[in-house]
């Protein structure tokens, strides 16, 4: 039980916790937090594997790097205070945190350096994976969409059926008059926070959006502003900006993507080989 009093394995039990469970250590049933446990010693005792190998030896963290992950984690808490009591609470402290935080990038920067042992990927290992992957270079058809959207809510009085359907309609009938007001209107009476994007939900491929309002995008051209519809969210407008057909990529537009995943696959097998060969050494 020594070992888990250690900072480093409270912060592993925390992250482990969260991981799997999404809830405090404290918060965890007993078989949780057995399971946790029995995790957390498992990691710390690889990591210290990978910390006394040969490829640690020149291996840093720079200061830089270590405040900004503190402060990230500073960033989540609305002040100092319930920083270091939620520390406190989770069986840490500042000086534990600062020291598992180190080991732990000090750990991602050793097997980042292992994983450039990986063998490169050729331009032929690239046509390859595109000649044998078709499938993963279909573009769907997309269509770039607004909406406005009214919700309706019979316990408020501005968000009764009736209610709801009357302002809709008042921005149906305002659009009609003039189509280009439709991101005006969405930032002044759109209930949902992309009116702050002037009702824009982006790029959306089939079958994305709620049914009803899919079959009705599906159906639009490029331009032209829906009927009302109801989805449950309440009631809509939508506006289909533009379409993309549905294409494939070609080689040339999927080479740097497939050189990106070919080589951060290879890192990864490079990595796990070492350290099965780390755990089989022990």
């Amino acid at each position: 039980m020594a070992e888990l009093s250690r900072p480093g394995v409270a912060y592993l039990e925390l992250k482990a916790a969260q991981n799997l469970f999404g809830k405090p250590p404290a918060a965890l049933e007993a078989a949780e937090r057995a399971r946790v446990r029995s995790l957390a010693a498992r990691q710390y005792g690889l990591e210290a594997r990978v910390l006394a190998a040969p490829e640690a030896r020149d291996a840093m963290v720079p200061p830089a790097t270590l405040r900004a992950a503190m402060n990230e984690i500073r960033k989540r808490y609305p002040d100092e205070a319930d920083f270091l009591a939620d520390l406190q609470h989770n069986g840490l402290d500042e000086a534990g945190l600062m020291h598992s935080l180190e080991r732990e990038l000090k750990v991602e920067a050793i097997l980042e350096k292992v994983g450039t042992r990986a063998a490169q990927v050729s331009d032929i290992d690239v046509e390859l994976y595109y000649q044998y992957h078709p499938d993963q270079f279909r573009r769907p058809e997309t269509r770039r969409v607004r909406h406005i959207l009214v919700t309706v809510n019979d316990d408020l009085p501005d968000n009764t059926r009736t209610a709801a359907q009357a302002r809709i309609e008042a921005i149906a009938a305002r659009l009609a008059r003039d189509p280009a007001r439709f991101e005006e209107q969405a930032m002044k009476h759109s209930e949902c926070p992309t009116a702050l994007q002037g009702g824009l939900l982006g790029e959306v491929p089939r079958g994305q959006l709620y049914a009803e309002l899919d079959a009705a995008l599906y159906q639009m051209a490029a331009g032209e502003i829906s009927a009302i519809l109801e989805s449950p969210m309440g009631l809509h407008l939508l506006r289909c900006d533009g379409i993309t057909a549905a294409a494939v990529l070609t080689l040339k537009e999927a080479r740097g993507p497939i050189r990106t995943h070919l080589e951060q696959r290879r890192k990864r097998v490079c990595q796990q080989a070492w350290v099965k060969h780390l755990q089989h050494n022990e």
